[in-house]
């Protein structure tokens, strides 16, 4: 069976993470490779194809960190126990920038628990957070969250507007600082500042600062609330604040910001709840969540619980 184009690029980003010597999340590798028998054949066939490449003798891939432009160039040394094939990946990615997948897009995926940000050559940034995954199209002026959250800090162009796609939804910039989230088919959007005009071709409605606007998938309504400025992109800061929000998005959420796997109880998805939480506590303690949410707390086969 053919292996998910997606799923390759996951495997071959992994690969890329993993070669890298100050890379340290190896739980959540493990964790990812455990999650489904699909992950490992798709890492298995990206190091078979990098293995071809390094008998043909492709030098190792050579990179400078993003934080120290200029400087020398920094020859990635591969963790022993993965043998020649990950230098083999780094030298597609010295060859062919990050082996040339999808049509010149460029892709960044993140762990549970983990945050990225990506520096775009305008002076524009998008923090990515844990468990998503983005697609930088072209120009850097075209973005898709396939999953996930990413906040986006943008130098606004009136004549080549910044559009991200997510579902079947295209978010076009108006202004300067939003945030996008995904989950299963539904897509959210926050404001801070400027504006966002949304589905310009089909609703067009305007986000400004302090709304916050829902749309699942397939339907007409969009659903259009207040929310504090101060609460958009927060999770940046390591606090979640849930407004009568569901069990069941509460427990994705706080399982994408600290790599704890959360679920709601069965038939609990849909009870909702208020609160605010600081992720650097429940990683060390997640029974700790309860009394701050109102809720039952209990380990479970492979992870944690959340009941009324």
């Amino acid at each position: 069976m053919a292996t998910d184009p997606a799923l390759k690029d996951e495997a071959a980003l992994w690969a890329v993470r993993t070669g890298d010597p100050a890379f340290a999340d190896w739980d959540a590798f493990t964790a990812w490779l455990e999650q489904d028998p699909a992950h490992v054949s798709a890492y298995d066939a990206v190091m078979a194809a990098v293995d071809e490449v390094a008998e043909a003798g492709l030098p190792p891939a050579v990179a400078n960190d993003d934080d120290n432009v200029g400087a020398e160039p920094i020859v990635r040394q591969r963790p022993r126990w993965l043998g020649g094939a990950v230098a083999a990946v780094l030298a597609l990615v010295a060859v062919v920038g990050l082996f040339g997948l999808r049509g010149g897009a460029t892709d960044y995926v993140t762990a549970p628990g983990e945050m990225r940000t990506i520096a775009l050559d305008d002076g524009s940034r998008i923090i990515l957070g844990g468990d998503s995954r983005l697609s930088l199209k072209g120009d850097e002026r075209l973005a898709e969250l396939e999953q996930g959250v990413a906040l986006f800090d943008l130098r606004h162009d009136a004549g080549h507007p910044f559009e991200v796609h997510a579902g079947e939804n295209v978010l076009r910039d108006i202004g300067t600082v939003f945030e996008v989230r995904r989950d299963a088919e539904v897509t959210s959007l926050a404001v801070s500042e400027g504006a966002v005009l949304f589905n310009p071709d089909r609703q067009a409605r305007r986000v400004d600062p302090g709304k916050a606007l829902r749309h699942r998938d397939g339907s007409d309504k969009v659903e259009l609330t207040d929310l504090p400025v101060a609460l958009v992109g927060e999770w940046r800061e390591g606090r979640h604040t849930f407004r009568d929000a569901s069990l069941g998005e509460v427990a994705a959420d706080l399982a994408r910001a600290s790599g704890v796997r959360f679920t709601a109880a069965p038939g609990a998805a849909q009870r909702r709840v208020s609160g605010s939480v600081l992720i650097a506590p429940i990683k060390d303690d997640p029974a700790s969540l309860g009394p701050l949410l109102g809720v039952t707390v209990r380990q479970g086969e492979g992870g944690w619980i959340l009941e009324p």
